[in-house]
C-alpha cells in the first residue's frame, strides 16, 4: 500500500520523537509517498527548530542524514489542485500539496498535524492513526 506521509513524521523518526514507534509500526512493509517538495519542506523544518533553539546547530545535518535513510517516492504536485485545497480549507499551500497527493493516489494520510487530519476526512481522505 501508498502511504501518503507528511514532513512531521519525518522529522519525529529522524529526532526520535514519541511517535517514531507508532509512525515505523504503521508504515512497515509499506511505499511511502510524498510530494516533490518534502525535501525542501524537511530542511525548513530543521532550520526553523534550530532558529528556535530546540535543535542544535550540530544536529541540523545529522537529522538531514537520517531522513535521507527513509526511502520515500517523490510525487509530482498538481499545483492548482492543491491551491483549490488550500483556498477552499485556508490552509496553507505546502499542506495542501501532501492532501493532494494523498486524494490523487487514493491513498491514505499519514500526520502528526490534527488541522490536516480534520481536512484530509472532509476531503474524504482515509488517515493512518
Amino acid at each position: 500500500m501508498k502511504i501518503i506521509a507528511d514532513t512531521n513524521t519525518f522529522i519525529a523518526v529522524a529526532l526520535n520523537e514519541p511517535e517514531k514507534n507508532i509512525i515505523i509500526r504503521l508504515t512497515e512493509g509499506h511505499n511511502l509517498v510524498a510530494p516533490e517538495v518534502l525535501p525542501f519542506e524537511i530542511g525548513n523544518a530543521l532550520t526553523a527548530m534550530m532558529k528556535k533553539n530546540t535543535l542544535k546547530k550540530e544536529e541540523v545535518a545529522s537529522a538531514w542524514e537520517m531522513v535521507q535513510q527513509i526511502p520515500v517516492d517523490l510525487r509530482r504536485t498538481d499545483i492548482k489542485s492543491a491551491l483549490k485545497i488550500a483556498t477552499k480549507f485556508n490552509i496553507y499551500a505546502y499542506d495542501a500539496y501532501f492532501l493532494e497527493c494523498a486524494d490523487s493516489l487514493r491513498s491514505p494520510l499519514l500526520t502528526l498535524d490534527p488541522g490536516m487530519k480534520r481536512v484530509a476526512r472532509e476531503i474524504g481522505i482515509a488517515i493512518l492513526e
